[in-house]
């Protein structure tokens, strides 16, 4: 499990077929191989370790619902190792399953120091997005200021613009999203609880 608290902002070294590394420092502290790693809120495992950096495997699947195969030497990405048992929840519940990506429509200065930024995602990931409710953007931790249907914003304030590679986004950049995992089971147990429609009585009833 995860929290959208990005630790590090690291930078891609290679990127060759499946396997990615990426230099980075703060998140190889205590960091064994086989531990998670989000990548852009990608949940990814560490299959080799070296003093500067660290390497994973990316799968098919995890390339076509991400952004990661738009990545190339030198591409910052941001980084966050799995939460603690007794750390702190500082973000939300984030589980690094990405479920697509966004394309960023717009940016818009919000006040003296604020960022908002317009994303347009999948149509069929809007059910879930709610003003005031929590979502993951390349792993950052961030809260809908609201939506429409077909996108939804969010105000960057200047320490996540300065913390994580939110701030380097420009329109038409792809970024990574996980909606809150709260709605989608919310979404399950309601189909499941609503029973099947009941079947026509035969003509002239049970004895029949």
């Amino acid at each position: 499990m995860f929290t959208g608290i990005v630790e590090e902002v690291g930078q891609v070294v290679s990127l060759s077929g499946g396997r990615l590394a990426i230099g980075a420092a703060t998140v190889l502290g205590g960091t064994k191989l086989g531990d998670s790693i989000l990548v852009n809120g990608a949940c990814l495992t560490v299959t080799t370790l070296e003093s500067d950096a660290f390497w994973v495997d990316v799968v098919s699947e995890t390339f076509r619902r991400t952004n990661l195969g738009d990545l190339s030497s030198g591409s910052r990405v941001n980084l966050e190792r799995a939460a603690p048992v007794d750390g702190r929840l500082g973000g939300h519940i984030v589980q690094g399953h990405i479920e697509g990506t966004a394309e960023i429509v717009e940016l818009r200065p919000d006040g003296a120091d604020g960022l908002m930024v317009y994303y347009r995602p999948p149509s069929d990931l809007m059910r879930y997005i709610v003003g005031k409710g929590f979502i993951a953007v390349d792993g950052a931790s961030l809260t809908v200021v609201g939506c429409d249907g077909q996108r939804f914003w969010v105000t960057l304030i200047p320490f996540t613009r300065l913390h994580t590679n939110l701030g380097e986004r420009r329109s038409g950049d792809r970024v990574n999203i996980e909606t809150d995992i709260v709605a989608r089971y919310v979404e399950r147990f309601i189909g499941f609880a609503t029973p099947p429609a009941s079947a026509e009585p035969s003509p002239g009833g049970a004895g029949s």
